[in-house]
């Protein structure tokens, strides 16, 4: 006779089965490559008030005798090359007459206990044979008394106390206990949510009410949620669980459990082949059982597929199937997007079982929402004061600067880390404290070397012989500002502790005029932190993402309005253009255009070298607070129509699919950005038509049908056509003025015409750009040699500086080109900065200090450098 071993594991109680399980470490633990009859006594006897040792104590049997005897024996198995043991035959026999005996025995017949497999070992001949080999104590246990009356001997045992499968009253026992496998596997979230340990839900009624509409179905009634991580797929099921706790469902879903099946748990310890099966198979036929009904929420479900076995074998997808489709288990799934299309949609015999529900990420309206619904319980944690201002900061400034994570998970992280904040900070000593006394430490260590160096008549080779009384004078100073910081600080807790003490005691009066202050005394730099405000909230926002505060809380508004001199200081020799951008920028910002389209979307066209692409630059970095908010697609490497696939992802079945576009990945991303399509002028003309939708809708779908918003971006495309236009008729005019933008516009309406389609121009605002004049490129050399001292200032502590006489002299040198102001830097990076270098490097080589450095030009046009 055979029985299939996964079959027989199922017909094991919980004190065999854990016993089994623990069976199969010690043969683990022992490198064994079986799991025999002997490991299994041993982890048995391990097992407190089983069956097996209360029928030892009344048959007066030494346990510690047959587990010495059952080590001994263990001891002398070879140890296997396998890491992974199976059960051997004996013991597999040994299950299967258990079984038998079980099924006849009167206490709990189908379900095997410890008692059944001592009957047995010793009832089976080559079994019986085995233990008597072991120990003769095996022949101390009584057999006829075992065969007949077993209930005497397993009397008190804590197996007698697990329900019977066929006596009368099993259904209403199961009833009013946990099923094994439920307890065990799975997470009632409705009686988590009657004690009150879930979050509140707010702003995901919508999602909700559809998950109520698909499991009142009769069939196919299992909701799969989709979304990004962090938008909260878990949050819309718990948001289920807290209505069906508080009765604010329909009838029919009011006696509903919601639980939550934990496939990690399931898998965890199943080391045997089967006891994944055996486990899911029971708590289906738990969930089928019971006498109320169930519904099973799985989390990243897409690690069902393949959890147990070989996808598409045994795995826990393939177990779920045939339950799913008779309607007899309802289940809520929960993954991404990206792994739905990517594990669900191709096998499509799971996806028809599941009907899809989108979570989308919120707006910041509603994140704000949902923030404030946590507040409170952030506040008991915490015993910090939130203020309002600080719940909009965090959804707004996460919203705009932290670009890998989703609303509402990044606000409540950045909400989360600044009540940690102010809660540290509050009775621990600030940053600037600590890093204040580091640098006196560091300095004093410093000063202690060069005086013991001095004193042996040897001075380090870099040091200067001002360089103590420099470095004391340098130490003296940091200690007195670190008193006045300590000293501060203690003034700062003292009245932090008054403020709040009063307004436990409800003094509001007292509390605001001992909080001014507070105000007073901290000015821009608190060292104590009151409460959570928006200036907590953007330090760490500050610290994630390396943008400093004050330009994270700078007016909207006022950035708008201060945009046109901003601009025309970086773009030069382009008013005409600063203007039209800035008249854009300020009509968006007052709500006036379509909030669907993008704020802005300009053709910049003209010469090489004018700031076209500076221009963008400019935007991104005063706009969105940095150059790294610029997203630059070179349209040249989109010149065949095929090369659409990498703007938006390869369609199904080409190479690439599933890894989304250049361009709607970065903007998904980084929706608060400025893109930039270079040279768009090259791309194919099938590609530019890619973007009608962006300039109508500002929206963009991807090959996967995700829509990707381009509402909150400036889009700025670049292009040389009628560079020669221009230059005929803005060059060599003498005293006559140049051309207006208006004539240089319908100057290049043919050149671009006859690139474009009508289409896409008429949804274009067209930029032409003059060539750069002498005055503006003086400027732009003035503005780069400025960068290049400040570098010098920054790593040498040295003050840089130059004739006009070199800027007169990179002029003529940029002149030689139509490269414009890009031969700048070629001129820098190839004739000035290598002089500079080998200038520093030299001094720092001799070891001599570098106070400044100066550029000229010799009457041979050369660069002359000087340093002192």
């Amino acid at each position: 006779m055979s029985i299939q071993l996964k079959t027989l594991i199922g017909k094991l109680n919980d004190t065999c089965r854990t016993g089994a399980t623990r069976a199969a470490n010690i043969a683990i633990g022992m490198g064994h490559g079986e799991v025999d009859v002997e490991h299994l006594l041993l982890a048995l006897l391990e097992q407190p008030e089983c069956d097996l040792q209360a029928i030892a104590r009344r048959s007066d049997v030494s346990m510690s005798a047959l587990e010495a005897d059952l080590r001994r024996e263990l001891a002398g198995v070879r140890i296997a090359a396998t890491r992974v043991p199976v059960f051997a035959r004996r013991l597999q026999l040994l299950l299967e007459h258990a079984w038998l005996i079980s099924s006849l025995a009167l206490p709990q017949p189908d379900q095997v206990r410890s008692c059944h497999l001592l009957l047995a070992l010793l009832t089976e001949s080559e079994l019986s044979q085995q233990a008597a080999r072991i120990s003769g104590l095996f022949a101390r246990f009584p057999v006829d008394g075992l065969k007949h009356r077993m209930e005497k001997y397993v009397a008190g045992s804590v197996e007698c106390a697990l329900p019977a499968a066929t006596q009368d009253g099993a259904a209403q026992l199961a009833a009013s206990a946990p099923a094994p496998a439920l307890a065990q596997y799975t997470v009632n979230l409705c009686q988590l949510a009657r004690e009150g340990k879930l979050d509140p839900v707010i702003g995901r009624a919508a999602e909700v009410r559809q998950l109520m509409d698909i499991l009142l179905r009769r069939r196919q009634n299992n909701p799969i949620l989709t979304g990004a991580a962090g938008v909260g797929k878990t949050a819309v099921v718990e948001g289920l669980a807290l209505r069906i706790a508080a009765g604010q469902v329909p009838p029919p879903l009011r006696s509903v459990a919601l639980h939550a099946l934990d496939l990690a748990l399931l898998q965890a310890g199943a080391s045997v082949r089967g006891e994944f099966e055996a486990r899911l198979k029971n708590v289906i036929d738990e969930v089928r059982r019971s006498p109320h009904p169930i519904v099973l929420f799985i989390d990243e479900a897409h690690t069902m597929i393949g959890a147990g076995g070989a996808a598409g074998q045994g795995d826990a997808a393939n177990l779920l199937k045939p339950a799913l489709a008779r309607g007899e288990l309802r289940t809520i799934a929960a993954t991404t997007w990206s792994e739905y299309k990517r594990f669900f949609e191709k096998d499509a015999a799971l996806a028809r079982r599941f009907q899809v529900v989108k979570v989308e990420e919120p707006d910041e309206d509603t994140a704000a929402g949902m923030l404030r619904a946590m507040v409170p319980l952030m506040e008991q944690h915490f015993g910090v004061r939130v203020r309002d201002d600080a719940v909009t900061a965090a959804v707004r400034l996460a919203h705009r600067y932290i670009n890998s994570r989703q609303l509402p998970d990044k606000a409540v992280g950045v909400l989360d880390t600044a009540c940690a904040r102010v809660a540290l900070g509050q009775c621990a000593l600030p940053a600037l404290l600590e890093d204040a006394a580091c640098q006196i430490e560091r300095l004093s260590a410093r000063i202690a070397a060069l005086e013991r160096d001095a004193s042996c008549g040897a001075g380090a080779a870099d040091a200067r012989p001002s360089a103590l009384p420099a470095l004391r004078d340098e130490r003296g100073s940091l200690q007195a500002w670190h008193a006045e910081l300590a000293a501060r600080h203690e003034r700062e807790r003292d009245l932090c502790a008054r403020v709040l003490a009063l307004r436990q005691q409800d003094d509001a009066g007292a509390a605001a005029e001992m909080q001014q202050q507070l105000q007073a005394l901290q000015r821009e730099t608190p060292l104590v932190p009151l409460e959570v405000d928006r200036h907590v909230v953007a330090g760490v926002v500050a610290a994630w993402t390396g943008i400093p505060v004050g330009r994270m809380l700078r007016d909207e508004i006022r950035t708008v309005q201060q945009l046109k001199p901003a601009l025309e200081s970086r773009v030069l020799g382009q008013p005409h253009a600063v203007e039209s951008i800035v008249q854009r920028m300020r009509t968006a910002r007052a709500g006036l255009d379509d909030p669907r389209q993008p704020k802005g979307i300009f053709l910049l066209t003209g010469p090489s070298g004018v700031g076209k692409t500076e221009t963008a630059l400019a935007l991104a970095d005063l706009l969105y607070g940095g150059e790294r908010k610029l997203v630059t697609i070179n349209m040249s490497e989109y010149q065949e129509p095929h090369s659409v696939a990498g703007l938006k992802g390869s369609p199904p079945g080409y190479v690439g699919y599933g890894e989304g576009g250049v361009l709607t990945e970065a903007v998904r991303r980084n929706p608060y950005c400025v893109v930039l399509l270079d040279e768009a002028d090259k791309a194919h003309p099938d590609v530019l038509e890619l973007f009608y939708q962006v300039f109508d809708r500002g929206v963009l779908e991807d090959a996967e049908g995700q829509m990707v918003d381009f509402s909150n971006t400036v889009i700025v495309l670049t292009a040389n056509l009628g560079s020669g236009a221009i230059m005929q008729a803005c060059l060599n005019r003498g005293a006559a003025p140049l051309p207006t933008p208006q004539e240089l516009d319908a100057l290049l309406r043919p050149h671009l015409a006859r690139h474009f389609k009508p289409a896409l121009l008429g949804r274009l605002q067209v930029l032409p750009y003059y060539p750069i004049s002498d005055e503006a490129l003086a400027q732009v050399i003035a503005l780069k040699l400025g960068r290049v001292g400040q570098r010098i200032s920054e790593n040498h502590h040295a003050e840089f500086c130059w004739d006009d006489a070199l800027v007169q002299a990179v002029l003529a040198r940029c002149t030689e080109t139509d490269s414009g102001a890009r031969n700048i830097d070629s001129i820098l990076h190839g004739s000035l900065l290598p002089g500079v270098a080998d200038v520093l490097l030299a001094r720092m080589a001799e070891g001599l200090p570098v106070a400044k450095v100066k550029v000229g030009v010799t009457r041979q046009g050369q660069f002359r450098i000087t340093t002192r």
